[in-house]
């Protein structure tokens, strides 16, 4: 499974609380999101304001992408949406 990422920004959902990013999996983009709580609790958001979500996506893609990967090679390939969970188990 060959799993990239698109280098545009993510997209603030309001309704949801959450910033949601584009994988591609084999070719095949696939809707992948984070939310804000996981933001907030492991890369300094400092609120669940878009701009600040974003902010913290910047500081943390690196990260993110990587667990994101992750999750997206254990559930074949399906859409993923971050939680703060994910990210205490991948620390330890």
């Amino acid at each position: 499974m060959k799993i990239t990422f698109s280098d545009d920004a993510p997209h603030f959902d309001g309704s949801s609380l959450k910033l949601a990013f584009v994988a591609y999996v084999d070719g095949e983009a696939v809707a992948c999101a984070i939310t804000a709580e996981a933001l907030e609790d492991h890369f300094g958001a400092n609120s669940a304001q878009e701009d600040e979500l974003l902010r913290a996506f910047e500081r943390g893609r690196a990260r993110i992408r990587s667990v994101c990967e992750q999750a997206l090679e254990h559930n074949d390939g399906a859409s993923v949406e971050l939680h703060s969970g994910v990210f205490r188990m991948d620390e330890e």
